[in-house]
């Protein structure tokens, strides 16, 4: 991995902008909610093809829940008020899912103006609007000090410059806190380039995450390589695709894959021979 490379800043305005004008499709694929996810999924072997679109939209919020139990059993010590932060939140899924499922106290940070009411809505609408609080920021920007347990990623790390994250988490953890981090990481260099042009991040390599949070006061409890159990996940999201484009006027489908197939069908690839890697990462601050 170029060093260089990942020094150079995502332009926050443009990864904004870019979540924003997503939002209905997000709703309209993953929703109605309230806990809406819009990340990787893991199961333990892909179901049979020829699925309902109403069962593959089961099936697809299944796997990602499964992936925020992976992310719970892999902090451990969960206790009722944890203050827990939501680093991009997205829809807010996660945070109630932390809200709900384990009482936490969640702090749900988005740069994303139109994620902002949708996770207040959704949060209500769950009966955990006191458990979860939003803030319209950057993660570099999060106020406080010693002021979370658990900060949680979930495919939002990479979006973020590593070091200055990191050495930022470093004082917003009490001592002892965990940084738990379900993203996608870079096996193979000439990957980084249509990776990076096609979801608008930063990807980087294990590595380069754990040497970086290291050399920032956070040493690295746990790594597991999930990329298996996030290959069907992807293989569902590709039939997914299908049948939104089925559903679209003969005009507009144009010929052959659409550009968001052609990238699921390039991250599954990627998975698979090892090009790519989907893990979690658990950081903790010493005490």
């Amino acid at each position: 991995m170029n060093a260089e490379r990942l020094r150079v800043p995502l332009p926050r305005d443009d990864v904004a902008a870019y979540y924003d004008e997503k939002t209905e499709r997000i709703l309209r694929r993953y929703g109605p909610g309230p806990r809406v996810h819009y990340h990787t999924g893991l199961l333990e072997e892909t179901p049979p093809p020829g699925l309902s679109l109403e069962a593959l939209r089961v099936h697809i919020h299944q796997a990602q829940e499964q992936l925020l139990r992976e992310l719970a059993l892999a902090v451990g010590g969960w206790h009722e008020g944890r203050e827990v932060l939501d680093v991009g939140c997205g829809l807010g899924g996660g945070s109630l899912y932390w809200a709900m499922e384990y009482g936490a106290q969640v702090t749900a940070v988005t740069i994303a103006p139109a994620h902002v009411p949708w996770v207040r809505r959704f949060a209500q609408r769950a009966g955990v609007a006191e458990r979860v609080a939003t803030l319209l920021c950057d993660a570099l920007e999060v106020p406080g000090r010693e002021s979370f347990d658990v900060a949680v990623a979930v495919e939002s790390s990479c979006y973020l410059p590593r070091r200055e994250w990191f050495r930022r988490l470093r004082t917003l953890l009490r001592p002892g806190g965990r940084v738990a981090i379900a993203d996608c990481f870079l096996g193979r260099e000439e990957l980084a380039g249509p990776f990076d042009a096609y979801w608008h991040t930063r990807i980087g390599t294990v590595e380069e995450y754990v040497r970086t949070a290291d050399e920032e006061g956070l040493r690295l409890v746990l790594h597991q390589d999930l990329s298996a159990r996030a290959v069907s996940f992807w293989a569902l999201t590709l039939d997914l695709l299908t049948h939104e484009r089925r559903a679209q006027p003969a005009e507009q489908r144009g010929v052959g894959r659409s550009a968001s197939q052609r990238e699921h069908l390039r991250l599954m690839q990627g998975f698979i021979d090892g090009g790519l890697h989907h893990g979690l990462l658990i950081l903790e601050r010493p005490r």
